[in-house]
């Protein structure tokens, strides 16, 4: 049953000339007063979602893109500001790139917050997918393998380092305490100082859905994200139903769609071809921005370099949002549409209760705002929300 609404927001800053025909990706170049909004921005929507009863507002991190798309480098930093100027609302990292972080910087950071906003901020985890900021950090992502690897190490030691009092790790690239004299004693194990002092949670985004991807968040008890954001809008079946036979290899009897959150995109109207043509533009955008970082499985790779040109983008055969519409990924339409599409969902899938419905980046704030709010005056009250909707503790 759907009892929590979500919404993503990736940290784009408002922009114009969006779509297909519109203003190429590398192209555009914004200065630095105007990346810089992209914090009032996040604090102008969270405090619209705290107000209105949405339970979590996610937030990316990203690294170097004065292009003006995800411009959050640090959100468990902000997500200890939103928590400060808001009253309720969970704050999600969605997420924390872990190859870019010493394992135990995260650890001891995401403590830090937990306790300075009362246990308001979900921890999330991924591996990354831009080239100029992983590999910049000095982690691989070009090699794939290397990257789950090390991503793999390093949760395994963030886990250890929020959980257990004392510990130690002996991987390929970490060996936790080094093997060093310290006052007077040979170090064998390190602490986290401090741990966190609320019960807490991990999500992690399901991309490829690999079989060594779903164990691995198995074997550590971490939530998936489905659907939205970069991915593409939705759940696939297939996905739930191959997270449903993980987690039961694993000892755990879950209902279809249990830990899981679905994302989608979302643009309420009082006419759906209108709609269309108001949210086609930033899906469009969206899909410009994303299609090259190969996370849009539809795209060829002539459609990808296509898309980079606005003179050749009309004619490459791009997806369009009408076909996203059909197929699940975009919800766009009356409220009543919306509410129906939403119903089936949680009859498919009885364990979920928790959808993220969001913005694609290109959207500007006022229409953030306009959306969310009629979202949650239109479609929210038709789901069992206000039970779950107490402050944490």
């Amino acid at each position: 049953m759907i009892t929590k609404f979500d919404s993503l927001y990736a940290g784009h800053v408002d922009m114009d000339n969006v779509g297909y025909a519109g203003t190429a990706v590398n192209d555009r170049w914004f200065n630095n007063e105007h990346l810089a909004t992209v914090f009032s921005k996040s604090e102008n929507i969270c405090k619209t979602m705290d107000r209105l009863g949405y339970d979590t507002f996610w937030m990316a991190e990203h690294h170097f893109q004065p292009e003006g798309y995800e411009c959050i480098p640090n959100v468990i930093m902000l997500a200890v500001h939103l928590a400060h100027i808001t009253e309720r609302i969970r704050i999600g990292c969605g997420f924390n790139i872990v190859p870019m972080w010493h394992p135990l910087r995260m650890a001891e950071d995401f403590a830090t917050a937990d306790i300075l906003t009362n246990g308001r901020v979900t921890f999330g985890v991924g591996r990354g997918y831009h080239t100029r900021e992983v590999e910049t950090f000095g982690s691989p992502l070009l090699d794939q393998p290397a990257n789950r690897e090390l991503f793999e190490e390093q949760v395994e030691i963030i886990f250890k380092a929020l959980t257990e009092e004392s510990f130690s790790y002996h991987g390929k690239h970490y060996t936790i305490p080094p093997d060093v004299p310290y006052r007077g004693y040979d170090l064998k194990e390190i602490s986290c100082v401090p741990r966190p002092t609320h019960p807490w949670e991990c999500w992690q985004p399901i991309q490829s859905a690999s079989e060594r991807a779903l164990n691995f968040m198995a074997k550590m008890g971490i939530k998936g994200v489905a659907g939205g954001g970069s991915a593409e809008g939705g759940a696939m079946h297939s996905v739930v139903l191959a997270w449903q036979e993980i987690q039961r290899q694993h000892g755990r009897e879950l209902e279809l769609g249990e830990d899981l959150a679905f994302g989608y995109h979302f643009y309420l109207c009082k006419d759906q071809e209108e709609g269309i043509k108001t949210a086609g533009k930033f899906y469009e955008e969206n899909l410009k921005m994303f299609g090259p970082l190969r996370l849009v499985r539809a795209l060829t790779d002539q459609q990808i370099e296509d898309m980079a040109d606005p003179k050749k983008a009309s004619a490459a055969g791009l997806p369009t949002i009408d076909g996203a519409i059909k197929s699940g990924g975009v919800l766009c339409g009356t409220p009543e549409q919306v509410i129906e599409h939403l119903k089936a969902i949680e009859a498919k899938y009885p364990g979920l209760n928790r959808v993220m419905v969001s913005q694609p980046v290109g959207t500007p704030e006022s229409v953030i705002l306009e959306q969310m709010e009629w979202f949650a005056e239109a479609v929210m009250p038709e789901f069992e929300t206000q039970a779950e909707l107490a402050p944490a503790d």
